[in-house]
Formats: C-alpha cells, structure tokens, sequence
C-alpha cells in the first residue's frame, strides 16, 4: 500500500442505522471535532523514516475504522481519523500535533506512536486539556495521572519486557552473561532498567557489556561484533524493527549462538523475523499479551475468525500473519469499544474518565486471561507480557496462554 502526502483520512461512509445506546433522553455532550453525524480524531504515524514498518499499524487502524463506518458509526457518528506521517521525528510530531488540533479541530489524538515521539506533544496537549488517548509507548512516564492527566497509553510498559525476561534468564539461565543491544534513547533505557531491575542484585554480576545505537546509524554491526567479543551467551535486542532485524542477522554471520531475547515491539514476522532471515530466528523469546495470527492454535479461535474476515475485507493489501496488522486491529477496535461506553457524553473530560476506569476491560486478540485495567491513580491498562518462543514458523507460548 503506497501513501502520497503526509495524511489520510479514513473512509468517511457510514450507514443510517444508529446504534442506541444510553438514555434516549440524556444531554448530548460533545468536545471540539464531535457532532451528530462525525467524530473527528487525530493522529501521528511513522509511515516514513527508520521506523516505518511501525506505520503498519496505523494503516490497519485505519481499515478498521472503514469498517466500522460501512456498518453505522459509533452511535450514527462516522469517525473521521485523520492519521498524518510524523517519520519518528519528534519535532515533526509537534508540528503535526498542532496541525491536528488547531487547524484541523480534532477532539482528541489517538495511538501516537514512539516514546520522544508522545513525549514531545505531551505537555502540548495536556496544557489545552486534549486527550492523548492509547497512545502506543511502554514508556512508564505515561502512567503519571498526577502530572499529566489527560495522556494515557495501552500496551505493556518497556520496563514489564525486561523484567520477564529477567524472570525467564534467572530461572532457565541463572549463570548467564548478558549483552544488551538498545536504542539511545527513553525506548530503549526503559528496556535496559527492567532488565536490570528484574535481574535485581545479580544484575551487575550477570550484565557483562550493553551498547546502544542511534536510529540515525544506518547499521549496527560494530556494536553486534563486540558484544560478541565480551564473551556473553545470553543477548537481550531491545531495538526498533529495522535494528532488531539487523542484530538477529549479523548474529548468525558471526556463528555466535546466545540464548537471544526480543522486545514484544519487534516481533513481527513478516517486518522484523523474515528480513533477518527465518532460520536465524528460530529459538529467539519475545514477551507476548495478544493472540499471533500465525499460531495455529487460534485458527478456530472466534477473534481470529473475525480478524481474518475484516483483512480480507477491508485491508486485502496487508500481510494478515502480520503482529503489527492485528496490533492497529487490536488498538483501533479498543478505542471503538471505549467510545461507544461513552454513549452521548462524548466530551473530552468523559472519554477520558472512561479510559481511566476500565475493569476487565476486553478487546479483540488478547490472550486469555489479560483484560485492560485502570483507575484515576493508575494509567496503565495492560499489565501482563509472558513468554514465548519463536519456532521458525510462529511464536508458541511458554507459560499459561493456552485455551
């Protein structure tokens, strides 16, 4: 799928069937960009620039929206998602940011992806009380309700990845030694605390080297060769797609073979697996919280059935085994659900005080037993990852995801 410009707009049909819901009689309110008919909404995607496997996500969002127009809107109100490419560049973040809210009169923005990237909007958006809803970081300073009220992520936090598989080393491997790839920025620390903070007091026997890199570098083979050179058998790859792709790669052409660990971000197959070649990933242990539509466990699994139908549908263009394509389906169908709890209140201060007090919260492709869960001193819905292993063919689980 090719993108001209720097935005898109999802389908704006909608049928004339409205789903009611609530009183009839209760007062509409509405925030800036929402009326009868539209809800207007604003985004920020890497579709260009290092990242853009990443941009998958908000492509399939998009497709999910399109769906849920054809078949009525949330309530009779179309949403309008308007999803405009900021290349991973914070300073283009801001100056789209301000697009969307000042020129264009979104109500609120929606699953911005990156840590610098929401960082950089945030106190932007939290100064004119716009909710930065399901914004997709694991960076823990999103989960700051006292500060920032009004930005509120979704995914497990960075700091959760590494500490399970801090977990899964002290358990599996506790004489390891461990080498550490990671993005210089809050992305990658994050990864690299919760490491460290999960492997406790043993973290400064067992880390024996951690590097990082520069999205800007166009490799990382240096830092791969000595990491090998400490003499580590253990590797955590707390990298973006394109690096992490890199890394698996330069560690097959050296015949090292650690025991290898991956962040949940960039674990996709088809992104980050099959660039770095299929063979040199098998083995590899990534955290997990959603259903992978290459698992054949799920082939029966009603979710997946319904994901199947709407990328045939609605997103025939997409590689449907994709993580990253079930991902936008995921976080697009979580914001559908929450809307729609706000029946005809759909003022900013109640959409936000409903993300804010989901309890056994479910969407789409979670595994069992994982519901979203927040409150106005907790911001972080999902608090669970668990292990899984990459097969050469889908990532099977290691610990309780099964029916």
């Amino acid at each position: 799928m090719t993108f001209h410009g720097t935005w898109i707009t999802a389908a704006i049909v909608f049928g004339s069937i409205a789903i009611a819901t609530g009183s009839a009689t209760a007062q509409k309110r509405y925030a800036p960009g929402i009326s009868d008919n539209e809800i207007k909404i604003g985004q920020t995607m890497p579709y260009s620039g290092p990242v853009s496997a990443w941009g998958t996500i908000g492509r399939a969002e998009l497709a999910y929206i399109r769906m849920i127009n054809d078949r009525g809107g949330i309530n009779g109100r179309k949403i309008n998602l308007i999803s405009l490419d900021d290349a991973y560049t914070p300073p283009k973040t801001v100056e789209q940011t301000r697009k969307l809210v000042e020129q264009d009169g979104v109500a609120f923005v929606f699953g911005g992806l990156g840590t610098a990237a929401n960082l950089a909007v945030r106190k932007y958006l939290n100064d004119r009380q716009v909710p930065q809803l399901f914004l997709l970081s694991g960076s823990e300073q999103f989960n700051d309700p006292e500060h920032f009220p009004w930005s509120i992520g979704i995914i497990p936090t960075y700091l959760l990845d590494g500490q399970t598989h801090a977990r899964y080393i002290l358990t599996h491997n506790p004489n390891a030694k461990i080498a550490i790839l990671y993005q210089n920025d809050d992305y990658g620390k994050a990864h690299v605390r919760g490491l460290k903070d999960g492997l406790g007091e043993r973290a400064k026997e067992l880390v024996v080297r951690e590097l990082s890199y520069e999205v800007s570098d166009p490799t990382i083979e240096s830092q791969m060769v000595a990491l090998k050179a400490s003499g580590a058998n253990t590797l955590y790859i707390a990298a973006g797609p394109k690096f992490a792709a890199q890394a698996i790669r330069k560690v097959s052409e050296l015949a090292w073979r650690p025991m290898q660990f991956l962040t949940y971000t960039s674990q996709s197959i088809s992104g980050v697996l099959e660039p770095a070649g299929l063979e040199n990933a098998i083995g590899i242990l990534s955290g997990g919280f959603a259903k992978d539509p290459t698992d054949p466990r799920w082939k029966d699994d009603p979710d997946m059935k319904e994901y199947f139908e709407w990328v045939q549908k609605y997103n025939p263009n997409s590689n449907e085994r994709d993580t990253y394509v079930a991902a936008g389906y995921q976080y697009a169908a979580a914001l559908v659900l929450l809307l729609r709890e706000c029946g005809d209140d759909l003022s900013r201060e109640n959409i936000m005080r409903r993300a804010t007090s989901l309890h056994g919260f479910t969407i789409p492709l979670l595994l069992p037993g994982i519901t979203l869960n927040t409150s106005p001193t907790d911001y972080q819905p999902i608090k669970q990852l668990r292990e899984t292993r990459f097969n050469g063919k889908y990532w099977e689980g290691l610990e309780g995801d099964t029916h």
